[in-house]
This record gives C-alpha cells, structure tokens and sequence, in this order.
C-alpha cells in the first residue's frame, strides 16, 4: 500500500500527523515497492527507521522477551536451588551415617560444629537482602502512610496512562513519532518510569517470585512498559496492548477501602462488581480496536478497518447482551475469533455481574443517609419500638395545635426500612419527621443522625412484648451505647419494669439532675389505678391532663358535652408574674382561677433554708406557708399553652380592671417600673388581696407596721428583700387580721409559731419544718413507723405464711372498707410489679388507721414471688385462689370493698390481641353479675363495718386481719364528708333513692386493666360505645372504671417539653417516690426502716387526693344548684383545699335522674358550672396532723398482731348473740352519722 503524494496519510490519520508528511510531489520520483516495504507515513523531519516500515514485532518483542526471558530466569533460579538444596540434603545423610559409624569423634567434634552452625544461622538469616525487602514490603504496604500514599499514586498514575491511551486511540496503530516533540509520550514515559520503579518494589517484596511473574498487575506491566522505551529508540509509536492499563480498575475497591471510604460490604462488593465488568469490557474493545485497524497478519494487513476506540466499546456492549445490532461487526480473522471467546465469558459475565450490580444498587438502603440539620431549629431522635402504633400516637401528641409552635425537627431512627402504611405517615408529616436506617447501637448511625448536637434522644419501649426485662434490658443496651457516644445528651427512656429502673443508675453519665428520665410504665400503671382506689376516676383526670386532645364541642346536653368539655384541659407550666411575689399559695390560686381562668395546683419552690438552699421542689397545694418568689414556676390546668401566659402578663397595674381574660397580655409598662415598686407597696398590695379591700380602703396595716415597712424600705432594696423577709413583717399585721380559717387549721398551719419553745427561725416558711410540737412529743424514736424516707408507712417485714388468709378464715373475718386486688399469674407470669400499686396506698401522709387494708386474691406460687417487695408494708393479706370464683370473692367480702382493681400479668403471652384481656374481662364480668344478700347488704352495712358484739374497735388487738378498720371520713380539723372511695348507695340514701339492684356487683366500684385499647367495649354491656372508638371517649374510661397503659404514651412529649410534669405526676400517683428512694431499692430491693426525725417527720406534711362529698358538711349549700366557683374558693379560703374537678352520675344532667350509679369525671369545670347534691369533688387536701392524735394509741401498736395467732383475725359471730350487736351497731353508727355534720 503506498502513501499518495498529497500528504493525507493512511486510513485512521491524524491532522497532526497529516502535517508532518511531506513526500516528493513529482510523479516521477515516485517509486514502485511492495506493499510490505512502504506502509506508514514517514517525514523527514521525523527521523523514523526503516522508512514506513511496520515495526509492531519490535515492541512485541521487547514484552515477550521481558516476561518469558524472568521467567526463564526464575524457573532456572528454582530448579538449581532445588538441585543444590537436594545435594545438600544427600550430604547430610552421609555425614549422619559417619556419626553413626564414628561416634568418638562425632562427640569429640559435635560441640564445636554445633557451635558453629548455631553461628552460621543468625549470619544467613539476617543479610542486607533481607533488609531490602523488609523495607519494600513496608513501601508498598497499605497499612502504613508512605504505603497507602505509594499504592493510591500508582494506581491515579495507570487511570493518566489509560486516559492517554484514549487520546492516542485517534491516532493510527504505528506511526512515527518524536519523542522530544510529542508531549503525550514525554508523560507516557515518566509514568512508566514510575511503574518500572514501583515493579521493582514489589518484586523484591514479594516471598513468591514465580507467582509475582505470573499475576495481572506484572502481566499489566510487561506488555505497557517495555514498548515505551522501543518507542523512544525507534522514534516511533505502537498503540498495541497499552489498553491493558484498563485492568488496573479492579483494584479500585481496594483503594477506596484504603482511604477509609468503603465501609460496608455491600457497598465493597457492588464496587468490585462494577470495576471487574468495567475493566473487562474496555480492556476487550482495546483487543478489537487493534486487531480491526491493523487487520491480520497473514493477510498483509489488508483486511482492516477503520473503528475508533469507543465504537468498539460499543460493539462489545452489544455483543455481550447478545443484541447484536448488526451495524458494528469484526472483520479480521482474529477479531472474529476473540469474540467467539469473548461471547462465552461476556455473556455469563453479563448475565451474572448486572443483575446482581442492579440489585445491590436496588437493595441501597433508601433511608441510609444522613441528617442535616438546620439553623436555628432543634431536632430530637426518636428510636426503640418505632411501629405504626407508636409513631402514631407519639406524633399526634407531640405535634398537637395546642402547643406553642413546635420548632423541632424529629428524627427517626430504626434498623428495620418503615412499611407502606408508616411511610405514608412519614410523608404527611415530612416537613417536621425524617425517618433513617440504622441502629444507635452502631456509632456511625449515631453520627449519622447528628445525635451530638440533638436537643434529647427519647427512646419507646414494647409495651406489649413477651418478655418485658429483654425489652428493658435492650432500652437500657440502647442508653448506654448513646451515653457512651454523646455523655451530654438528654435522654428519656420507656421503662416496662420498675426494678430495672434500678440498671440506669449504673451508669456514669446518667444524670436525672440534667434532664434524663426513665419512664416506668409498671410503676405509673399501678400509681394511677392506686390513686383510683383513694379517689375513683382519678386515673382518668391524670391521663387526660397530661395528653394533648383537642376540645370537642356537643350541642347536646349530654354527659360527653361535659367530660370532653374537661378531657379539653391540659397541663402547662409557666413562670408567674413579678405581681404575685410575697401573696401565699391560696391567695395566688384563688387570683388565678377568677381573674384569670387558669387553675394552679402547684410550685416549683427553693427552700430559703441554708441546707437545702439549692434544692427545688414541687410543692402541690402547699397552703399558707408559702409565699411566692421572684420567677416562681407554677403548674397549671389550662385548654392552651396561649392561656397559661396570662400568668406571665399580668400586671397589678394595668389589668387589675379587666374582667375578659382574653385581654390580659404583655402590658406596655415596663418590669423594671414594677421591679422599682416600694416594698411597703407590694406587701400591702398581698394584704389587699387577702383581705379583698382596694388598696385604699385597706387597714390591714397598723401604724407600726407602716413605720416598720418604711424603715425596711430605706434600708433594704427590693432586689435584696427575699421571701422570707416580707414573710416575717407580714406576719405582724396577719396576726391582728382576723382570719378566715378555723381554729383547728389556723393551730394547724401555724402550730409552732406560737409555741413558747419553739425558736421563731422554726416558721413554717420551709414544708421541711416540723408542722407541729405535737407531733415531735408523741414522736416514740425507738419504733420504726415509717421507712427511712418517712414517704411510707413501714412494718418489719412478715412471713407470706402469716399474711395468707384461707376461705373460711376471710368469711369470718370482718372486712370492710377495704382494696380487694384480683390478680391474674402464675410462676412463668412476668411480675408487675405489685409494690408501686400498695406504695400510694401506704403513704405517709395517711394517719394510720386512715390506711384501707389491702386483699390480694390470686395464685399463692406468684403472689410469693411478689412478696419480696411487699412483706415491709401493713396491712397486707393474700388469699390464696382464683378472681373467677365466686365463693373467693364472697369470702373477702367483695361487696363492702371501697374498691376492686382486677389486673393480669398473662396479657402478654397471647398473640391475638382481642384475647390479650379474656381474664379481665371475665372477671369484671363475673363480678358484675354477682348477688348479695340484704341481711348483710349494703344498706345495714356502715362505714365501720360489722363489728361483732364485745369487741372494742378502739384496740388493735381486737382488729381482725392486721387491724382492718375502715373509716368513713377523713376530716381536715373539721367534720367534713371526704371519701376516699366512691359513696355507696346507702351514703347518698336521703338524696337519692335506688332499686333492688343496689345488692348487685354492678354497685362494686373496679377498675380494670386493659392491653388493648379496643377490648374495653367489652367491660359495659350497656353502652352504646363504637369498637373503633378511641379509649378516651368510652364509657368505662371516661367513668374510670377501665385504664390501659396506651394512655401514658403521652407522656414521652410531655416530659419532652417539661421535664417538672413528669416530677409531679409521679409525686402525684406515686405517693412520695424521690430519686433518693429510687437508689435505695436498687440497693436493697425493699424499703428500709427508719426511726421517726423531725426531717423524715416533715415529709408526712404533703397534700393528697380525696373526694369531697355535698350532700353534707359545711358545702351543702352549695351542692344544690350553687356554682363550682363558689366552692372552690370556700374550700381554698377556709380549709386550703384545692378543688380540680367532679365525679358526678352520669344522668344527673337529666330532669328526671335514672337509676344508674356511673359517674363520669369533668376536668376543672368554669366558675359558674352549677353544682348536684350528688356531685363528688376532687380536691387536694392538707394533711391533718390532728386527725391522728385521737387514734395515737391505736396508729402502729401492733404490726404483727395477726402473725401471732391466726385465729384473733377469725371471728365466729353467734347467732344469739347477732340482735343485741346490731343493736349497740345502729347506735354507733347513729352516733357517728351526728359527728359528721358539720358544726
């Protein structure tokens, strides 16, 4: 083939090199040659040997003899060291033999040789050979920098040498070239220069030199390096098997891995998928590029064609997914064959490689990526139990209309991708949830979702699992691998079981102080059907105070217009105003609840003493003693967050005139004209407002007084008087004022103020103090009462054996007034945790013959293993049988209990839900249907219970089953009618008149635990309820006679927004449980006894929950048609009780009452709500330190007066003898019924 003479080249010829060829143009200078003599363009001006001549052996040459020519070396290598290594070998044997045939002179010369072979050995081993390779095994090592920056350089170097050969492919197979000249072959060289460096490397490194020749990396190198340097010696270029530098991809992964960035081994082996199919393909198209534009030898190169590089990537695609269009196709004989090859390999690589590459990249985890987070705006991780339930309630909580803009972000976190229906909850709240892969317990998850700039971590608990301490035991894995990444982090986690409440405190950087929280499902659970036993439907009113539900409205009078009317409310928390500093709690309240339609039940209060100086406390209902503070935090019951702030706003000054609430807010005067205001000012501003006379009118204050507040002003600023202070110089007018409290509440609240051996430091500023000297006289420090908190009453611990009853010994024995608690369980049955159910109703702050005996009735093999956590409290039986006999329940006298708690600890073993609550269920049934006899029914039976003839209820030795007393009120310094329990038919008998049907069981006040929310439809048969009804709005739930553990899923956002609502729901139901007493049962696992001190003495001096009756007492009046309004501040002025709410009959709303006993709850009813004469109302009361002074001989005589002889709790009544008892019994109850009314 000849090149023509106006310089274009041969097919495949650049421009750049068109430019360089410049042949004779005249005709006869031409010169006829054979075709194998004159074949590629040529210049002179670029030197090129053998003018035209194809040179591609040459470059082949120089690869072939390279690989073949080391390889000859080695094996040659190998078989002579083989050859000696097997002389020696022989030489050895020989030597052996003589040692055998000599052995003299193999003893006389063994030790010098063995001396000299032991010589030889360090010698041989450790050579400069040896330190060679030692130190290039270290340069191309990845474990080391200099390493890993060796192997990256090299392999970024053979990617530059590929794409040059991409930029070469343009240009023809062989051509002439200078190498001073062209710029892509300089840069060709030096890379090559490196590699040849780097081969040696890694040959002297290597331990295998034949296997080192022999892999595709050397491979790689022999047929790319050495022709680069033919090049430069024959001025020409031979494109040939440089596209063999593609192979290098498959170490790509491996470089990735190096620096750090592939982590999983998904994300490994879709990257080794990839390079492997990627490297093959191209390093395949550069075998057909070279063999279709140089054609086959044996046919002088005449069957080539012109493809470029990429059309050949091209065809290798196609063929490889046998589409095979047809348009592109392999001419020359070798390009045929090698894709007969090809085909077979491609097509399997193909068909393996790409499915699998597609469903790696289809398997990415679609949630794995990572957080951003935001500028100005806090997000929370949520993890744990993340189910379409959970998130469901937890988001519709959390993200309630009622609260004040939620500027927080929340992200989930869970190692399970969300289901369809989850997904579509995710995306209806996307703007304000993001959901990620992953699990907290692996670092780079936690990284992932930014959890150390994260405000908290709230982690949700299974409330419904098989094995509640796994559960635990994986929240509590959970806490720690957050705490261990992050120890700053706030954290509240669901807890299922209060023992292991215990394994937080285990670790470092827990800290309740910092705002981490645990939430015991167990101990709330039974807090609030305990506190339900004291107050019926009181475990409703808590469970909606603390969730958010928004208010809807009925225009029928019926009772779910009033109960929704109160499920409305919530609890807040917000500071109070500067203009409430130095008025007493009552006064603040009562402020409040008329001016401000806000309803204050509680404090954050700092105790002024210096001891506890630094500690804050939340002080429910504290009464007189304590006055308000500067920046006071005050516990609200409100319908908006927007409503609550008016306690912030208010300002004496400007809206002391306003009557519509809605006006009051942020006022344009400014705080520091407040802040300036004189002290005698804001005093008597507190006496005008106790006194309720306007501020000129008022003469509370003395002329004395006057100069006194004069001379504190001059001498003391208002930033430096505290409480305290104002408290002292108020108290001079406060004793001139009349007030409006009794003798008894005035002696009370301010018992040692007057006492002439108290010092005058003893006020009760500070609820540590002692209420009373009467109390620290008959205080008896050698008997331990209360345990060593002095939160609960404490007995030493009884044998299960003296505590159990058997039927005939309860059907003797007189009990009344009493808490039956039916319990479902067995020895494989998880505890509930029975002792956060007995704690409330053990309470210090009930006088002792105040406490209502408790009956267990279950199976004897799991109350034992409850009664671990029981045997320290008094008053505590078992009977040994089933909640579904009959005969049991009669024998405990089911139908004089103040009230039934029916719980089940198998709930959790059943997979089908609706079968979860089948025990309950048929017991609250069971108990329904039950009949008693009217001889001893309910209306003979009084509130003392039957007391058999001859027997002195005043001895506690004549008290049967631990000196079961019940009581028919509790007074506060006067007689008034406060129930604990829900009144009987026979206590409302003048107001209300009922059918036979008050011998039913439908009389007995219960509660009843559910798992399933939906299972409630079930407990009232008369009900009209919807299954697909939400608990809240239910009969049994709003009546409380029914509560499930849903409802406290509420409070995770809750605490979230308010970590004091938490303090004060478990100071509410929990009956005193402080983080201090929480570390003492992890220590022990039982309460400890304590001797009485007037510290632990003072903690007996806290309000608690009762029922406040009006059909009599000094409220009567009101309960027939007067307000609620009316009656709260009477109760708050005169007896410091604060009134929250009503437990009335369901169809008192109608003209003409039914029968029916269910009563339902109203949250926090308006000021002008009109009373019923049946009406119960629920109110936080004072504890009476006088009410046990009558009954001090009888409080904690005997714990043990059972344990000692079974059958003192066993009464036989003879029959002569029943006509002359009931007798005495009617005159008691007279005589009692008389000192109830109110005087």
């Amino acid at each position: 083939m000849l090149v023509v003479a106006d310089g274009n080249g041969s097919y495949g010829s650049s421009s750049r090199m068109s430019s360089n060829i410049n042949l004779n143009k005249n005709k006869d200078s031409s010169v006829s040659i054979s075709k194998m003599d004159l074949i590629i363009p040529f210049s002179p001006e670029v030197p090129c040997d053998n003018n035209g001549q194809r040179m591609w052996w040459a470059f082949l040459a120089s690869s072939m003899v390279t690989f073949f020519g080391g390889l000859f070396i080695i094996l040659l290598w190998r078989t002579l060291k083989y050859l000696w290594t097997v002389c020696c070998h022989c030489n050895i044997k020989n030597k052996e033999a003589q040692k055998v045939n000599n052995p003299m002179n193999s003893q006389a010369d063994g030790p010098t040789k063995n001396q000299n072979d032991k010589e030889d050995v360090p010698v041989s081993e450790v050579g400069w050979m040896t330190s060679v390779k030692d130190w290039a095994g270290v340069m191309i090592s990845a474990q080391t920098l200099t390493g890993r920056v060796l192997v990256v350089l090299v392999f970024a170097l053979s990617i530059g040498a590929l794409g040059i050969y991409f930029i070469d492919s343009s240009d023809p197979i062989e051509s002439c070239q200078n190498f001073y000249k062209d710029f892509t072959l300089q840069i060709d060289m030096a890379f090559n220069v490196f590699f040849l460096l780097y081969f040696g490397l890694r040959f002297i490194a290597a331990n295998d030199k034949l296997w080192f020749w022999l892999e595709v990396n050397s491979v790689v190198d022999f047929f790319t390096v050495p022709p680069v340097f033919v090049s430069v010696y024959l001025n020409r270029s031979w494109l040939g098997l440089r596209f063999l530098r593609a192979l290098r991809l498959i170490q790509f992964s491996e470089i990735l891995q190096f620096l750090n960035i592939l982590k999983t081994s998904n994300s490994i082996k879709l990257v080794n998928l990839c390079s492997i199919f990627i490297s093959t393909w191209l390093t395949a198209a550069g075998f057909i590029h070279l063999v279709e534009n140089s054609g086959d030898p044996w046919e002088n190169f005449q069957n080539s064609q012109p493809l470029s590089y990429w059309e050949c990537v091209y065809l290798l695609m196609v063929t490889m997914s046998t589409v095979g269009y047809g348009d592109v196709y392999a001419r020359t004989t070798l390009g045929r064959l090698f894709m007969v090859f090809f085909i077979l390999g491609g097509l399997a690589m193909f068909a393996s490689y790409v499915p699998e590459i597609i469903e790696l990249i289809g398997n990415r985890k679609k949630y794995g990526g990572s957080y951003s987070a935001v500028n100005g705006r806090k997000h929370i991780v949520v993890c744990g139990h993340i189910t379409l339930e959970s998130v469901s309630n937890f988001l519709k909580d959390f993200l309630h209309k009622d609260r004040d803009d939620v500027n927080v972000e929340i992200v989930f976190l869970h190692n399970i991708s969300p289901n369809l229906e989850l997904e579509a909850l995710f995306k209806r709240h996307f703007t304000q949830v993001e959901f990620y892969q992953g699990s907290v317990l692996n670092p780079h998850d936690l990284a992932r979702v930014k959890i150390e700039s994260a405000d908290a971590c709230l982690i949700l608990a299974n409330k419904y699992c098989a094995d509640p301490d796994a559960e635990d035991a994986s929240n509590i894995m959970r806490v720690i691998s957050i705490k261990n990444y992050h120890p700053k982090i706030r954290i509240i986690t669901q807890m299922l079981q209060y023992h292991n409440k215990a394994h937080l405190l285990n670790i470092p950087s827990w800290n309740w102080k910092e705002g981490d929280d645990a939430i015991c499902l167990a101990e709330l659970k039974a807090g609030f059907i305990a506190q339900s036993c004291l107050a019926q439907g009181l475990s409703t009113m808590l469970a909606n105070l603390f969730s958010m539900r928004s208010y809807i409205k009925i225009e029928e009078d019926t009772w779910q217009k009033y109960y929704l009317e109160g499920v409305a409310n919530e609890m807040y928390t917000e500071y109070l105003s500067s203009a409430f500093v130095g008025l007493s709690f009552p006064t603040v309240c009562e402020l409040c609840y008329v001016k401000l339609k806000l309803l204050l039940i509680a404090i954050e209060y700092k105790s002024e003493q210096r001891e506890s100086r630094s500690r804050k406390r939340i002080l429910i209902n504290p009464g007189n003693h304590v006055k308000m503070q500067e920046g006071t935090l005050g516990f609200f019951i409100a319908s908006d967050a927007k409503e609550v702030k008016r306690a912030f706003f208010y300002c004496k000054a400007c809206h002391d005139d306003i009557t519509d609430p809605k006006r009051i807010k942020k006022c344009g005067c400014k705080r520091m004209t407040y802040s300036k205001m004189s002290v005698y000012k804001r005093m008597k501003l507190a006496c005008c407002f106790d006194c309720g006379r306007s501020e000129h009118d008022c003469s509370c204050m003395s002329g004395s007084v006057h100069s006194n507040m004069d001379s504190l002003q001059r001498a003391f600023p208002l930033s430096s008087v505290s409480v305290h202070d104002c408290s002292t110089s108020l108290r001079a007018f406060e004793d001139e004022h009349p007030s409006t409290l009794s003798p008894k509440k005035k002696q009370r609240n301010g018992g040692m103020r007057n006492s002439p051996n108290c010092s005058p430091k003893m006020t009760r500023h500070d609820p540590l103090l002692i209420p009373g000297n009467e109390q620290i006289e008959n205080m008896d420090t050698s008997v331990k009462r209360y345990d060593s908190t002095g939160m609960f009453h404490w007995c030493p611990s009884n044998d299960i054996e003296k505590a159990i009853l058997t039927r005939s010994e309860a059907s003797m024995t007189v009990l009344s007034g009493h808490v039956v608690v039916c319990i479902f369980g067995d020895v494989t049955s998880a505890l509930v945790g029975l002792r956060n159910l007995v704690m409330p109703l053990r309470a210090s702050n009930f006088h002792y013959h105040e406490l209502k005996p408790i009956v267990f009735v279950g199976s004897l093999d799991y109350l034992k293993r409850e009664w671990e956590t029981l045997h320290n409290f008094p008053k505590v039986s078992i009977l040994p049988g089933t909640p579904l006999s009959r005969a049991d329940l009669r024998a405990v006298n089911i139908n004089l209990c103040d009230m039934c708690v029916i719980l089940s600890a198998n709930q959790s073993n059943i997979d089908d839900a609706s079968l979860q609550d089948k025990e309950c269920i048929l017991a609250t049934l069971n108990i329904k249907s039950m009949q008693f006899d009217d001889s001893i029914g309910i209306l003979q039976a009084n509130s003392q219970g039957f007391t058999p003839p001859g027997m002195d209820r005043s001895s506690p030795d004549n008290s049967p089953v631990h000196g079961l007393v019940r009581q028919t009120s509790i007074t506060t310094g006067s007689n008034i009618p406060i129930i604990t329990e829900l009144a009987k038919p026979g206590k409302l008998l003048p107001l209300v008149s009922f059918s036979q049907e008050k011998n039913s069981g439908n009389n007995i006040q219960m509660i009843t635990e559910l798992v399933n929310d939906s299972n409630v439809q079930f407990l009232d048969q008369d009900d009209d309820d919807d299954p697909d009804t939400e608990l809240y709005l239910t009969q049994p739930f709003a009546c409380g006679t029914a509560f499930a553990i849903s409802v406290l899923d509420s409070l995770m956002s809750a605490t979230y927004f308010n970590d004091n609502i938490l303090t004060l729901i478990r100071t509410l139901v929990t009956g005193g449980a402080t983080p201090e007493l929480e570390g003492l049962l992890a220590e022990e696992n039982a309460l400890r006894g304590g001797y009485s001190t007037p510290q632990t003495l003072a903690n007996r001096d806290r309000c608690r929950v009762a029922q406040l009756a009006l059909y009599d007492g000094p409220f009567a009046d009101l309960g027939d048609g007067g307000c609620y309004g009316d009656l709260f501040c009477k109760a708050l002025k005169t007896y410091n009780m604060l009134c929250f709410g009503i437990y009335r009959l369901r169809d008192a709303h109608l003209s003409t009452p039914g029968q029916c006993t269910k009563r339902y709850v109203i949250t926090n009813p308006p000021y002008e709500f009109e009373l019923v004469p049946t009406d119960l109302i629920f109110c936080l009361m004072q504890f009476d330190h006088n009410a046990g002074q009558s009954r001090v001989s009888l409080s904690h005589s005997s714990h043990s007066s059972h344990s000692s002889s079974k059958k003192s709790s066993s009464v036989h009544i003879p029959a002569t003898n029943r006509q002359n008892r009931s007798s005495k019994a009617r005159e008691a109850r007279d005589k009692q019924k008389k000192e109830m009314v109110y005087r």
